[in-house]
């Protein structure tokens, strides 16, 4: 190796083992405030409520700019949230939030997470659950006026519940 490049690796080592003053340790209470992971089981999720009929509402007002009318989707674009209920196994399945997701918790933390697509994480509790039950109702899993909460949610049975099989590796510990 020449001496430059030595020279370059030995400087580059230098400059990494200092420490640069940019940033600091993250406060337990930061770390708690950033700790939004839903489990299946229902484990994480945050207390409010919703039902479609509020859910509709929110979902016009943030979703439907890219989910379309009724959760049609925008071909090309962006995905449909209804339909393909029995399609898997078929030549062309259609996987959609009522025919491919296996936990309706799951759809929770997605919305959570992750929507409004160019502002995520700032709709409240009692949207998300709103929300959520509106998709759902759309798939017809839930009824119009049932409330979604932090108890009702993980008992919801998505048709593709058992589609799924866990995985067995044993250095894999998901909780299920």
């Amino acid at each position: 190796m020449s001496r430059f490049l030595l020279s370059c690796l030995a400087l580059a080592t230098l400059l990494n083992a200092q420490p640069h003053g940019l940033g600091r340790p993250a406060t337990p209470e930061e770390v708690r405030a950033m700790d939004i992971t839903i489990l299946p089981d229902g484990t994480g999720l945050p207390a409010g409520k919703g039902t479609a009929v509020q859910g509709e509402v929110v979902f016009k007002s943030r979703c439907v700019v890219c989910h379309n009318e009724g959760g049609q989707g925008r071909p090309g674009a962006y995905p449909a949230l209804v339909g393909g209920i029995g399609s898997l196994a078929t030549a062309k399945p259609k996987k959609t939030v009522g025919s491919y997701w296996p936990y309706a918790t799951t759809v929770f933390d997605h919305i959570n997470r992750a929507m409004p697509f160019n502002t995520p994480h700032i709709l409240p509790p009692n949207d998300v659950y709103a929300v959520t039950a509106y998709i759902l109702f759309l798939n017809g899993i839930v009824q119009r006026n049932e409330e979604m909460n932090a108890q009702t949610l993980p008992k919801v049975v998505m048709p593709n519940r058992d589609g799924f099989v866990p995985d067995s590796r044993p250095d894999i510990k998901a909780k299920r």
